[in-house]
């Protein structure tokens, strides 16, 4: 696969996880694949946008208004991508995404994106386990979205259950199988 076959983002939402997206991005981008990444604000608390820019060699967008995008990087981005993979994909995020919410670029990126998107979820297993949550989920399931994960194991709030964002190369994997 090269990269000019494959355009893909990757939006970061905010969660300890993000160090794995590090990783997952790293992956494809060994792959061919032309990965652009799209953190929200709390994001940036776990992980730094220069880690992204040099695993990626593009700077990563964090602003709904960046002037490198006339047409505003939701629609530019999602008419330029393959696909569209969330990780981590916080209850936040997945909330919004279930009901339509469009108030930071993510959010508004997943909106405008017409091509296949994947969600590799990570949260604390108590908000996992949430009847909203899963009703979000089961939302987005219906209308097509696909997703990886999450994954029982040890979670940064010292506890043991399902909530894990699933490895790198499990969603990498999964991105690739997407993209055929």
């Amino acid at each position: 696969m090269s990269q000019s076959q494959s355009e893909i983002v990757v939006g970061v939402g905010g969660g300890v996880a993000a160090y794995k997206t590090a990783a997952l991005v790293s992956l494809l981008v060994q792959q061919g694949v032309g990965v652009t990444v799209v953190m929200t604000h709390s994001a940036t608390e776990f992980i730094g946008p220069a880690t992204f820019a040099a695993l990626t060699g593009r700077q990563p967008i964090l602003e709904m208004f960046d002037p490198r995008f006339p047409l505003g990087p939701h629609i530019e981005l999602a008419r330029s991508s393959s696909l569209l993979c969330i990780a981590p994909a916080t209850a936040n995020i997945i909330g919004k995404a279930a009901n339509g919410i469009a108030d930071d670029l993510l959010s508004t990126l997943y909106l405008c994106q017409t091509g296949p998107v994947l969600f590799a979820p990570a949260m604390n297993c108590e908000m996992w386990d949430k009847a909203s949550v899963q009703r979000n989920v089961r939302r987005l399931q219906d209308d097509g979205v696909n997703f990886v994960g999450p994954e029982s194991g040890w979670l940064s709030c010292r506890t043991s259950g399902i909530g894990r964002m699933s490895e790198p190369d499990t969603v990498a994997k999964t991105i690739l199988q997407i993209l055929g």
